[in-house]
């Protein structure tokens, strides 16, 4: 499994991949955040927060780690060396976790230069370091669930087909619905019990809870069971291929 991980990273780094999706990432949060007049924009706004960075993420991520996933098994099917993979003395789930923590070893990676926009925020701030410590932490915690979840339906959908492109396409649906698509269809029930069951599988909804600094045991538990969920998806659709 190891053998295999460094490989998938490996390969994210050989190419331009990798490197594509880290200055992706950090463009388009730098240009809202600092350079294009708006609402997101912090020195026009006046007020040092962290806000603008955590609402535009998850939207980026949707296109962003469905980018990233999309080749994981498609490639491997299209140019054949997945039959090679499976006969490998390596388990079906191995092989699905070696790929989905490469996915997220990426995204972390991606993360990671947005603490420079925290210091820049927590050094602007009057008087400098005023800012909300648990919201900030919360909402970094957050973002990894929520990338995760976008990682392991990926992956899913990588399984299902030997074009990357189709597989981009149906993770950023899949993602779409089980984001915003059950907070829309939630908000036409909102009286009533059903109304709120649907909004409970709203990723967006669970990722708001914990962006609010407050790190609820349910919402962990909900992101856990959902990426768990799509790996052993993924793990029955290689075994099928056996």
């Amino acid at each position: 499994m190891y053998s295999l991980f460094i490989k998938e990273i490996g390969s994210f780094f050989h190419s331009l991949s990798g490197y594509i999706v880290i200055v992706f990432f950090l463009l388009i949060n730098s240009l809202f955040m600092w350079v294009f007049e708006g609402s997101m924009n912090i020195p026009d706004g006046g007020y040092a927060t962290r806000a603008p960075l955590f609402s535009l993420a998850p939207w980026v991520f949707l296109v962003l780690v469905p980018a990233v996933t999309m080749r994981s098994f498609a490639e491997e099917k299209r140019s054949g060396t997945l039959d090679l993979l499976l006969i490998r003395p390596v388990t079906g789930m191995q092989i699905v976790s070696a790929k989905y923590f490469a996915a997220i070893v990426l995204i972390i990676l991606s993360l990671l230069p947005t603490l420079i926009y925290y210091f820049s925020i927590v050094y602007l701030g009057n008087p400098p370091g005023n800012i909300d410590q648990g919201g900030t932490w919360g909402s970094y915690i957050g973002l990894l669930f929520l990338a995760g979840a976008y990682a392991a339906i990926g992956i899913w959908c990588s399984s299902l087909t030997d074009n990357p492109v189709v597989s981009f396409i149906l993770a950023v649906v899949i993602s779409m619905t089980l984001c915003y698509g059950t907070e829309q269809a939630s908000s036409l029930l909102s009286s009533g019990s059903i109304g709120k069951l649907i909004l409970s599988f709203s990723i967006i909804e669970h990722y708001r809870s914990m962006s609010r600094g407050v790190i609820d045991t349910r919402d962990i538990v909900y992101f856990i069971a959902l990426i768990y969920l799509f790996l052993v998806f993924t793990r029955y659709r290689l075994e099928s291929r056996k």
